[in-house]
């Protein structure tokens, strides 16, 4: 792709993410696609927290800027409101003299919707001032995320929603995660949005038995998934099966579905193979050392992910009596997430969108390593999840449970069902890539709002 030139200088881009850009995927991605596929320059202004992917970090078109967090607990005792207000006024004035003193002048700034308070206020002033223009890129509503713990018809929330769409109309251009939205912001905002779904980049994909073996290698010869042998590494016939769920811990995910629904697999499964509580469990783990194949594989959970709620329900987890079920708690560098996803087995997403009209991009990952899914149903994730050809939906714990019974029954040689969706999974992440998807559809807006 030629560089897109003028005045003898390369154009530029800025792209605004008002919170941790280590967890914001979709605006690395963005940040790659500017700099790789249009040509540009780009300054990411950001807060820090967590290192974004080793890509971004050695691109030498890509230069991030990292704003300090604010944080105002002392006077969150005296009044929420006059908190709110005060930190959306330290963020505004850190905002622009990020964007309008610390970074060259872009031609084209690309904003992360939410947060929208003080951010698009921000962004359209400095694009202003700096005679640029300005892309929102809506994941969600900030204030249907805002109503979750105040509820929608509070004042704040109802501030809020004005604001971000008075502001959101003053944008140049507009990105969207799924047609649901697209309509949404059309009809009700006055918007033309176009739709860019969340797509996995090429570094996403299903892991190699050399891949697996490596990364979890116990000792020479054998890990918990795999031996070798002769020269050769073999998938262990009793293996546990690998389950990955990664969640940001917040209220619009609830997890305590998750848990229950393990808790209904261990309990189901001592019941079908008659086992009772009385049952020493080293007996149990010393029959799978030693080989022994049962009809329903042990599972074993790793949850991936930041956020407030983790240490609650990892408490509830160390409650749990758990005799064939295992849960692990970790959070992986951008580099070591594809590799966990591309060894697991299945997929769970528990996001159910406070606004019912995003999609998790956490499934889209899942896809790209060929990891079929079963998924929290709301409105619109029949965009993404196609029931029984890439995954299964669910609604409560009961029914998650019947589909693990039903998905790993015969692990690993004779589960069909999951095997049908592994293929319509690969199927799915193989179709489209971030790189495609962004050139047909991002490239064209960014070209003509920039010129």
């Amino acid at each position: 792709m030629a560089v897109a030139l003028e005045a003898g200088r390369r154009k530029r881009a800025a792209v605004v993410v008002l919170g941790d850009i280590g967890r914001s995927p979709r605006m690395q991605y963005h940040s790659l696609s500017l700099a790789n596929q249009a040509g540009m320059e780009v300054d990411i202004v950001a807060n820090g927290g967590s290192d974004p992917h080793l890509l971004l970090r050695e691109n030498p078109s890509i230069h991030i800027h990292e704003m300090k967090s604010v944080q105002l607990t002392g006077i969150l005792k005296i009044s929420g409101a006059l908190t709110l207000l005060l930190k959306a006024a330290i963020q505004f004035i850190i905002l622009i003299w990020y964007l309008c003193f610390k970074i060259p002048r872009p031609d084209v700034f690309i904003v992360q919707n939410p947060p929208s308070v003080p951010t698009l206020a921000a962004v359209k002033l400095a694009s202003w001032l700096r005679g640029a223009k300005f892309i929102v890129d809506w994941h969600n509503f900030g204030y249907t995320l805002l109503g979750l713990s105040h509820g929608r018809s509070h004042i704040i929330v109802k501030i809020y929603f004005w604001f971000e769409k008075h502001f959101g109309r003053m944008a140049d251009g507009a990105f969207c995660v799924t047609k649901a939205m697209k309509h949404e912001l059309d009809q009700k905002w006055g918007i033309n949005a176009t739709v860019l779904y969340d797509q996995s980049p090429e570094f996403f994909h299903p892991a190699s038995l050399t891949e697996k073996h490596e990364k979890e290698v116990e000792d020479r010869n054998t890990t918990v998934f795999t031996s070798w042998v002769d020269g050769e590494i073999f998938l262990k016939p009793n293996r546990p099966a690998l389950v990955v769920s990664s969640t940001s811990w917040t209220p619009d995910e609830d997890f305590s579905i998750l848990l229950e629904a393990a808790l209904m697999y261990d309990r189901r499964v001592a019941a079908t193979l008659g086992e009772d509580d009385s049952m020493d469990e080293g007996k149990l783990w010393i029959d799978i050392k030693n080989g022994k194949q049962f009809v329903y594989p042990r599972l074993l959970f790793i949850i991936t992910g930041k956020g407030p709620d983790r240490m609650k329900y990892e408490e509830q987890i160390k409650r749990l009596k758990l005799r064939r079920v295992a849960f692990r708690t970790m959070w992986l560098a951008s580099e070591d997430y594809p590799l966990l996803l591309g060894s697991a087995d299945l997929g769970v997403s528990l996001h159910t969108s406070s606004s019912g009209l995003d999609l998790p991009m956490k499934v889209v990952d899942m896809f790209g390593c060929g990891l079929p899914v079963c998924a929290a149903s709301f409105s619109c994730i029949d965009e993404l999840v196609k029931i029984n050809n890439n995954g299964l939906l669910f609604s409560t714990s009961s029914e998650l449970a019947d589909e693990l019974m039903m998905l790993f029954k015969g692990f690993p040689e004779e589960c069909d069902d999951l095997k049908s969706l592994k293929v319509g999974a690969l199927n799915t992440g193989s179709s489209s890539k971030w790189s495609t998807e962004w050139e047909r559809y991002a490239l064209p807006l960014v070209n003509q709002v920039g010129s």
